[in-house]
């Protein structure tokens, strides 16, 4: 039973007694499964497939799939991250990195987020590097209010 399980990892105890069966041993399902649980066999999981995203269909313009950073300063992206403090206050961090060369551009670390400060963090980042070349920008979090502050600011 053992040799069986190790051999095949992934059969459980149903089908090692199954497969014992066939070789000609004459046990009780009942048997094989007290002894599976008394060695402590276990079945492992199954490694999971990793999904590929479709490179064409149902991917849009933006999207990273078919948009990737070729040189830095190409794509950049954002993203909101909250955390908790020691004394169980909120602490929100907006981390701008350029995607191509992985280099943290900024990090606002507040305790409150405005679509102002966001603005306010981009402008300066413009003023400092350059708008990206591709004028492309992955955002993994879009809260309201910050994207209409952010099309009135780059509407004009």
């Amino acid at each position: 039973m053992i040799e069986l399980s190790r051999k095949n990892p992934r059969y459980g105890y149903r089908r090692v007694w199954a497969m014992l069966r066939r070789e000609g041993w004459r046990v009780n399902k009942k048997r094989v499964h007290r002894l599976w649980r008394k060695e402590g066999l276990k079945v492992s999981d199954k490694q999971r497939k990793r999904r590929r995203l479709p490179i064409l269909l149902g991917t849009s313009e933006n999207s990273c799939t078919r948009r990737q950073a070729t040189h830095p300063n190409h794509v950049w992206s954002y993203d909101f991250v909250m955390d908790l403090t020691e004394d169980g206050r909120r602490l929100k961090m907006m981390p701008v990195v350029d995607e191509y060369s992985r280099e943290c551009l900024s990090i606002d670390v507040e305790r409150s987020i405005t679509a102002e400060d966001v603005v306010e963090t981009l402008a300066s980042l413009f003023r400092r590097r350059g708008e990206p070349t591709s004028g492309i920008w992955h955002v993994f979090s879009l809260i309201e209010s910050i994207g209409c502050t952010y099309r009135k600011y780059s509407l004009g």
